[in-house]
Order: C-alpha cells, then structure tokens, then sequence
C-alpha cells in the first residue's frame, strides 16, 4: 500500500520543539570548528574531481541559504557577490550554470577571508528573516538548508581525509580509536521472519527520496549482529580476495584491475604490516575496528566470499526502524569507526560508525514526486546507477540520521566512511 504525500510531506519540516535560529546558529558553527585543525594551505587544495576545498564547502552551504532562502524573501535583494552565484553553484541547473567540479581547486580567490565575510552576511539575513518571517515555505527551505550543511560537514571531513592520507607525511587532523583486546571471531546473525512491512518516512525531518512510505514484502532472512572488521577484511586479503575473479561482479572486477587494488582505500603494507591512515595519523590496523572505506564493489566481493550477501535497504529499515539511533557519530570526535567493547546477542553497531552497503539500486519509490522548482534537482536526478547506504557513520552529525535515511553513491565510490554489514536468506 502506498501513501500519497501531501505538499508539507514532500519537503523537509523542522522539529517543532526546536529554536530554529539556535539550531541555525549552532549548525553554521558547527562547520567552522571542523575547519580549526586546518592551515590556511589546506583550505584551497581539491585532491580529487569527486571531492571539494574545504573553502568551496563553506562558500556553497552559504550559497544555498542565499539563493534558495534570501533571494526569494526580497525583490530588490543585493547577493553578496554576484560571481558567487556561478562559482559556487554544484549543480543546480535550474538557477544558472555551475562552474566546472573538477576545476573547484584551481580557485586561489575568492580567500578564505572574504568566504567567512560572505558566511556572516548571510547569516545576518537569515536570523533578521527567522526574527519576522512568518512564510511557512521559507523556514522549511532554511531547515533544508540546515540538512544540506550537515551533509557537507561530513563531505568536508572525507575530503580533507582524502587530502591528507594521500600525502607523503600523513598530517594529523584529529580524532582517536578506542581500541579492546577482544576480536570477534565468529558473526553471529539474528533471524526475522520478513512479511509486508513498512518502510519510509511520514513524519520529522524527511528527504523527498524517503517518501513516500509504503508496504515492502521481505522474505524471511538474517541480518549479521555487527559490522565487519579489519581482521575479517585482512583474511578475506590474505585468501587473495583481490586476486580471485570469482568473488567479484564483472564491474568491480574491471575495477579491481584498472585501479590496481589490492586492500581498502588508506591501508598500505609497510614492513610486513598493513597500516592504515586514520585522521588522527597512520597506524597499524587495529583488527578490532570495523573495516572503513571500502567500495560497493568490494562489499558484494567480500559477502561473496564469506558464503553471505549484502542486506537491502528494507532488511536494513525494518530492523533499525525500532532501534536507538545510538552509535559513534561526528560529536565524539573520534572521526573514526570505533571497535565493540563486548559481543551480545542484540544487533549492535547499526548507526553511527560506518555507512553500510546495502545490494538496493538507488531509485524511487511507489508514488515518490520531487521537490517542486530547483529543489526537485537534490536528490531525484541522481536515481540512477547508483546503490544505498543506510545507518550514517563516524562522521555523520547524530541528529542528522534516521531509520528511513537514504545516502547513495556509485559502486566504485570508497572516501565515504563506508563498510560492511552481512546478511543471509533465511
């Protein structure tokens, strides 16, 4: 059964209970902190055309608030800077042409400076609107905002940690594991019985692509009670993992040779041992912790060879709808999946830590419509060829994840804090 949204149930909606300004506030904030271990240096470089300066993040969170809230509010309104608009504009083809992504890191100017100047302007106008804006659709569209910049704070991080473990000196950033002695040995996996579920969102903060909510048949299957570990993986690595064409689907194979991989990104085998650059600096693996920064392609490689399958979507929904959404996330400043003290027999780990692969092609559900105007181009123009991830990760803002949240990336993506979680038919 499909429920049909209304207009408010098509666009995200701010927690009533919530000081809208303040949440405004601390959210902007929240942005500059992640960027205080930086050196100016580091605010400019793109290491890769997937990734961004840490500059562009802070101008284009900002030029969102002002083109998709400030402008719409006042007629005669004066952009800070009308370059901006064409500069920082990722992909929104509906209010002009975006400059080039893979050119974002040959931008010596506008300076960090004058990115900070433009982000307090517009703050400025966005408390002086929330102070006396009484138009519905405009607060939910800086509550949108609000999101958005939540997801860049965690795109700023992988793309800073993109552009440290990729230099010779593996700069510090920050962060810390909290390392145990024990390492699971065996994956224990918890049997559900399946049927016609529910899946989606119909209430709180709620992406387009979550809705609408609607039945799911699932067939009985189980679900493994944690995250797979740097000890697994190096087995799955020492069985000749990347050297074995059967585990892998005919693409990842492709990219397994192309690419040359031979572990996950940031593990390098150094004096007989695998290490693994962390943004807290480069170390050897701690077998306890969950694996991290591993591709879609080799997911369904390592699920393959450990006689299991990767969840989908729903398996992963169902079982998390009725759980705390408790876990490691960005506000431990770990910046780095953590291990398990103990083993018990609940399912553990299922937010926080790592993004979890899901076997679920990114796409649209039953009755699903876009935003209406240029926001229909966030999420429904990227439903293709793309998989889901689900649970967030140690770089996720806790209040940011919900059950029903969908992240997407292609197969071959790996600077995401992604990583592995199993399933079986039952």
């Amino acid at each position: 059964m499909t429920r049909q949204p209304d207009m408010r149930g098509r666009t995200i909606r701010p927690h009533a209970e919530l000081n809208l300004s303040a949440q405004y506030a601390a959210v902007r904030a929240q942005s500059l902190k992640l960027c205080e271990p930086l050196e100016t240096e580091d605010y400019g470089v793109q290491p890769m055309a997937d990734a961004s300066p840490p500059k562009w993040h802070l101008a284009h969170t900002t030029w969102f608030f002002e083109t998709f809230v400030l402008k719409q509010a006042q007629d005669n309104y004066q952009p800070f800077n009308r370059h901006f608009e064409h500069l920082f504009n990722s992909y929104y083809n509906g209010v002009g042409t975006p400059y080039p992504r893979h050119q974002r890191g040959f931008l010596s100017r506008p300076t960090v400076a004058e990115i900070v100047d433009y982000r307090e302007r517009v703050d400025e106008g966005i408390q002086r609107l929330l102070g006396s804006c009484d138009d519905g659709q405009l607060v939910e569209r800086i509550a949108m905002g609000l999101q958005h910049e939540q997801q860049h704070q965690e795109l700023l991080l992988t793309d800073i940690k993109y552009n440290f473990g990729h230099n010779p000196l593996y700069p510090e950033y920050g962060g810390y594991v909290t390392a145990h002695p024990h390492v699971p040995t065996r994956t224990n996996f918890a049997e559900y019985a399946g049927g016609l579920v529910e899946v989606g969102a119909d209430k709180g903060f709620c992406f387009d692509n979550e809705q609408p909510q609607h039945d799911v048949l699932l067939y009985p299957f189980k679900l493994a009670d944690r995250l797979v570990t740097n000890a697994e993986y190096a087995a799955f690595i020492a069985d000749g993992g990347y050297q074995t064409p059967q585990w892998w689907l005919s693409e990842g194979w492709s990219v397994v040779q192309q690419q040359a991989w031979k572990a996950p990104l940031y593990w390098s085998f150094m004096d007989g041992q695998w290490m693994e650059y962390r943004l807290d600096g480069l170390y050897p693996i701690v077998e306890s912790l969950p694996v991290v920064h591993v591709s879609g392609h080799e997911a369904f490689a390592f699920a393959a060879w450990s006689n299991a399958r990767l969840p989908t979507e729903f398996e992963w929904e169902h079982v998390a709808a009725s759980r705390a959404i408790d876990g490691t996330f960005v506000e431990s400043t770990a910046f780095h999946p953590q291990a398990l003290s103990r083993q018990t027999p609940d399912i553990q780990q299922l937010f926080g830590d790592v993004w979890q692969w899901t076997s679920s092609s990114y796409g649209p559900y039953p009755g699903y419509q876009p935003l209406p105007g240029t926001l229909g181009e966030y999420n429904g123009k990227f439903m293709s060829s793309q998989l889901v991830l689900r649970g967030g990760s140690c770089a996720t803002p806790q209040a940011h994840v919900r059950a029903s949240y969908r992240n997407f990336f292609y197969p071959p993506d790996r600077w995401q804090f992604s990583g592995i979680r199993l399933a079986k038919d039952a």
